[in-house]
């Protein structure tokens, strides 16, 4: 259903992105806010604030391995937006290394970024959305949450773990209107993607030329990176009303990936 006011006039939807200063969450708030949404972008990053201006939106720097810090991103937004409708939980970065070799704290902040504030902004969002009767959340998962690799133990292992999340936020959001889906893309043309080449090359031992061709893209059926904007259009069609039944998915978007 679109929400409607008392007048019977469309409400604009307060949609929040975390990691939006760039790559795959600046896509997403760029998609969302060509839908007349009110767009929260939220990093750690503070180009942030750039991408907020440029869109109309509401910048809010934030260290997401901060429980406070999450609970301070949802009550900026319905203070100043007056709602949340959408929840986008898409921060996160890599480091690829051996097991053996790991930073044991390096484990702890990619599982409190990727995994723990995701749950944390879905549980503080969450009343907002059942007193509306209508909310949208979007898990950035990742092909890595379905399937393993090698020398990313946390990045898996917190990837795998959202979409654990995912299906369980479904079935408890579907009776008051509130749907819960993950992402699940293979390797996207982004900062984050270009800065793994060097380690990539380093652990497979392999020259950095071929670290694409040879590792991100050998797996697929379409030899390419995928666009940010087209993880943008999906997440657009997942909060919309057209996806109204469709929750607790976990849409692939890998050209090709896990069809093997």
């Amino acid at each position: 259903m679109s929400l409607k006011n008392r007048e019977g006039c469309n409400v604009r939807k307060c949609a929040v992105v975390t990691g939006a200063a760039g790559g795959i969450g600046k896509a997403i708030a760029e998609a969302l806010a060509g839908q007349d949404h009110d767009v929260v972008v939220v990093d750690i990053n503070a180009n942030g604030q750039e991408v907020a201006d440029a869109i109309s939106g509401h910048f809010v720097s934030a260290d997401l391995t901060s429980r406070e810090a999450c609970q301070d991103i949802i009550d900026d937004a319905v203070r100043t937006y007056g709602r949340i409708d959408i929840l986008v939980n898409n921060a996160g970065f890599q480091q690829v290394a051996p097991i053996e070799d790991f930073p044991e704290d390096t484990w702890d902040q990619m599982l409190g970024v990727m995994l723990r504030a995701p749950f944390l902004l879905t549980k503080y969002a969450w009343p907002h959305m059942k007193k509306n009767g209508w909310g949208r959340v979007v898990n950035i998962s990742s092909i890595l949450g379905l399937v393993g690799t090698p020398n990313k133990a946390a990045y898996v292992s917190a990837k795998h773990g959202v979409i654990g999340l995912t299906k369980t936020a479904a079935h408890e959001g579907g009776a008051h209107g509130i749907t819960v889906n993950a992402l699940c893309p293979s390797y996207v043309r982004t900062p984050l993607v270009e800065n793994q080449v060097a380690d990539q090359a380093r652990v497979n031992d392999i020259p950095e030329d071929e670290v694409i061709e040879k590792i991100m893209l050998a797996p697929t059926s379409i030899k390419r990176l995928v666009e940010p904007e087209e993880i943008g259009k999906l997440v657009v069609y997942l909060c919309s009303d057209d996806a109204a039944s469709v929750t607790g998915a976990c849409w692939t978007i890998d050209c090709g990936w896990t069809a093997q």
